[in-house]
């Protein structure tokens, strides 16, 4: 059972955690660099996030939604 628990350490310490562990010895080389993949990921959810809001307007825009009081069972 002590193995099990070592195979779940080892995968997480050894593997999962791999690219944050060589992003954190990336930023004592270049902060800029290392900080680049958090820009990526403001990006990424921006660009998302515009998509989607774009999306609800199209619906909108279309009356596509059903706003009656009695729409949702929750309301």
């Amino acid at each position: 059972m002590k193995d099990f628990f070592y195979a779940i350490e080892d995968l997480f310490v050894n593997i999962l955690f791999a690219p944050f562990d060589a992003l954190r010895a990336m930023e004592l080389d270049s902060w800029f660099l290392a900080n680049g993949f958090n820009w990526v990921l403001a990006i990424v959810g921006t660009v998302a996030f515009v998509y989607w809001m774009l999306e609800l307007k199209k619906y909108n825009d279309n009356n596509e939604e059903d706003k009656s009081v009695t729409a949702h069972s929750y309301l």
